[in-house]
């Protein structure tokens, strides 16, 4: 990767990243937030925040048994039944079971451009940014 910065004549970044559609600009140019203007909507994606190995009810918003009586005294949060018996004899894909919550790639769209600070590069968005605070997002015309 060395080779690669040192070719574009820049130092080393943390995160490389490849764009489409800037055919006029030359190996080793920087792009700044002057591309963005102010009142514009625009989609940012981001990696969503890792919540781990969640159950049903927090992934899938199940309710479980609940607010029900009649003995149901273990089954509170648990998914209930998962498909047929003998035939088709397996889980069919796509299931909504419990797993891995969080930690994916998510593109939030429509969010508006309050404020672009050209001097800091930064940009001030109307809305949720996903991702933790420190991550690398990606603002998208």
């Amino acid at each position: 990767m060395k080779g690669h910065f040192k070719k574009a004549t820049t130092s080393p970044k943390a995160k490389l990243v490849e764009f489409k559609g800037f055919d006029n600009l030359n190996l080793g140019d920087e792009i700044n937030v002057n591309i963005f203007e102010e009142g514009t909507f625009v989609s940012v994606v981001g990696t969503s925040k890792g919540k781990g190995f969640q159950g049903v009810v927090k992934r899938h918003g199940f309710g479980g048994v609940g607010q029900s009586t009649h003995g149901q005294h273990n089954r509170l949060r648990a998914p209930g039944s998962i498909g047929a018996a003998s035939y088709p004899a397996r889980v069919f894909k796509g299931m909504r079971m419990a797993g891995q919550m969080g930690n994916e790639r998510v593109m939030i769209e429509n969010l508006e451009i309050l404020k672009v600070i050209t001097d800091k590069n930064l940009i001030v968005v109307k809305g949720s940014v996903p991702g933790s605070k420190g991550s690398t997002v990606i603002i998208e015309n």
